[in-house]
């Protein structure tokens, strides 16, 4: 199987830590030479050395600013060249019910997910469509096939980034770029840790218990690893996945009650 990357060249987003630097070190396992990008200096810093070979570099951007991402991002290009692979990725809005959420909180959302996502493909796709090699994931959640309860926010913004890469890859498929959705189950990052500890103040549970509650909706019985995602986001940016184009990918342990 054709998985290798060498000589590909990915912009990694929100790939200080967690999943995002997951992705990236699977990337760069496979001979991809990886810009991680996030807003903590430092964090990025220190995540270039758990990266496999070299040529390797970093781009502090904010994706509260879109205007201010595609910047950095073009200037990067005009230096370096464009990039084969985007992989999509940033922190989800802080949980709550649905009905409850101040109308800027979507707003908020839907620009650090929708927009900035939106704004890299149109920066990202013309050096794709020069190098005949074009791989985009976009890194969701499983609420874009059963919402959970308590992320009304993140849930409606999922389902959005969903539809707009779906339909997307009807645009983009003449010209041999992919572009997928991966759907992370529950997954041991500090992200899901917060969430724990949230959901528990707000029932009277210990953390302990929730996760109990979770492991028990899991076929497989525990968390997923930020590895086993970053697999999953790797395998679909390899040549072997040239054939995979518009699906949402569910690495959840088999949660999910859809066939």
């Amino acid at each position: 199987m054709q998985i290798q990357l060498d000589g590909k060249s990915a912009l990694v987003c929100g790939s200080s830590q967690g999943i995002g630097l997951a992705s990236a070190i699977e990337l760069s396992e496979l001979g991809s030479k990886i810009t991680l990008c996030a807003r903590n200096e430092a964090d990025l810093n220190k995540a270039l050395q758990q990266l496999s070979g070299d040529g390797h570099s970093t781009l502090v951007a904010n994706f509260d600013d879109p205007d201010d991402l595609v910047q950095k991002v073009q200037s990067h290009i005009d230096s370096n060249g464009a990039f084969n692979i985007l992989i999509n990725n940033s922190g989800g809005p802080p949980g709550g019910p649905l009905f409850k959420a101040d109308t800027e909180e979507f707003f908020v959302s839907m620009r650090r997910h929708l927009s900035c996502n939106h704004r890299l493909v149109q920066t990202l796709v013309p050096g794709m469509i020069e190098l005949d090699y074009g791989r985009i994931v976009n890194i969701i959640s499983t609420s874009v096939r059963e919402p959970i309860q308590g992320l009304g926010v993140s849930n409606t913004t999922r389902g959005a980034v969903a539809s707009w890469a779906k339909t997307l890859s009807k645009e983009l498929g003449p010209n041999g770029i992919t572009i997928n959705s991966v759907l992370p189950g529950f997954t041991d990052t500090s992200r899901l840790s917060q969430l724990m500890e949230k959901k528990a103040s707000n029932e009277g549970k210990t953390p302990n218990e929730v996760k109990d509650t979770w492991l028990g909706s899991i076929p497989l019985g525990r968390l997923a690893s930020a590895s086993e995602i970053g697999s999953a986001v790797a395998f679909l940016c390899s040549p072997a996945a040239a054939y995979i184009t518009g699906v949402c990918l569910p690495v959840d342990g088999g949660r999910l009650n859809l066939i």
